[in-house]
């Protein structure tokens, strides 16, 4: 194998891999699957991601890659020039590191549970109420990371794949529209990140239609 592989769903996070693929400017190619319907792409999945999760990456070696952190940053050790990352030793990458993991770590996982709470508690009143509290959650998290958000890029002048996760997540629940009144660095980081081609290409093939 002499490319990348991304298995990924339109309009999931593998949209925030696929981005920074075209930025490190690597051979890859993009397998697209409804990754919770049954059926042979799933099989598979499941087989390279017990998860059953996207993203999921192929390495050229055949290794297979699971979360979306550990792509970007082994995707920064292949092509630092790409700037997905500060370099070690610059001011910015001790902040880059911590909002990369509330990202992830706190934010990301709030769809989990909110998406589909009958999985997670009775149906009905209790499952509403979690769906509920979660998205009440998830407003706090995003607000309190817009205070730390510089510009034009989530680090000020440093573009990085922050601004990659934030042009994404800003198109799921609550939506743009929200982003744009109550998180206003955060929308406006996320429009700055789609103007560069390699990323508004990329949105234009997972969302529609752009922010405004």
């Amino acid at each position: 194998m002499s490319t990348y592989e991304l298995i990924g769903s339109r309009g999931c996070g593998s949209a925030i891999v696929e981005m920074a693929l075209e930025l490190a400017n690597v051979p890859y190619t993009v397998t697209d699957l409804p990754y919770l319907k049954p059926g042979p792409g799933r099989d598979r999945l499941l087989r390279l991601n017990v998860t059953g999760q996207v993203p999921t990456l192929v390495l050229p070696g055949g290794e297979v890659m699971t979360e979306s952190a550990a792509m970007i940053m082994h995707l920064n050790d292949v092509a630092p020039a790409a700037g997905l990352a500060p370099p070690a030793d610059s001011p910015e990458r001790a902040r880059f590191w911590h909002l990369l993991m509330r990202l992830i770590g706190a934010v990301y996982p709030t769809f989990t549970y909110a998406d589909d709470p009958p999985k997670w508690t009775t149906a009905g009143e209790p499952a509403e109420l979690l769906r509920t509290r979660v998205h009440g959650r998830r407003a706090e998290l995003w607000q309190e990371l817009d205070r730390h958000v510089g510009a034009p890029h989530v680090l000020g002048r440093r573009f990085s794949a922050l601004d990659l996760y934030v042009a994404v997540m800003i198109r799921w629940r609550p939506g743009p529209q929200w982003f744009k009144s109550c998180c206003p660095a955060l929308y406006a980081a996320a429009q700055q990140a789609a103007g560069q081609p390699d990323v508004g290409q990329v949105l234009a093939r997972h969302f529609d239609p752009p922010l405004e």
